[in-house]
């Protein structure tokens, strides 16, 4: 499979949320450099490769959407699946809500200037 130059600005984009903390879908993709695409976050995040990108993991489970809530079905095997990655973080579930105010990522001046790509 050809990597797509969008897919690669999400997967590392991903890859700096830190243990402990979520990003929405919109968040992701407006740090990305992709902003409105929402969407094509959730579809690349199902195509991480499963030797991450540039060695390293994407964590695909601490992006949840804009209401915060894990969008996979409540009790599918992916849902089940995230919220044990999110958990294992110490980020709090209940039901497939996160609360943002306690959980959202909130990259600072630092962040956004030396370690976003784009």
């Amino acid at each position: 499979m050809t990597i797509k130059p969008e897919y690669l600005k999400i997967w590392r984009t991903v890859q700096l949320i830190p243990a402990g903390k979520v990003a929405s879908y919109g968040q992701i993709a407006d740090l990305a450099g992709l902003p409105g695409r929402a969407r094509l976050v959730g579809k690349c995040l199902g195509y991480v490769p499963e030797d991450g990108v540039d060695g390293q993991n994407v964590p695909w489970y601490r992006v949840i959407n804009s209401a915060g809530k894990i969008s996979f079905p409540l009790g599918s095997e992916h849902f089940e699946r995230q919220k044990q990655h999110l958990q294992d973080e110490q980020v709090v579930v209940i039901g497939a809500r996160i609360r943002l105010a306690d959980f959202q990522w909130q990259p600072d001046i630092t962040e956004l200037l030396f370690r976003l790509q784009y």
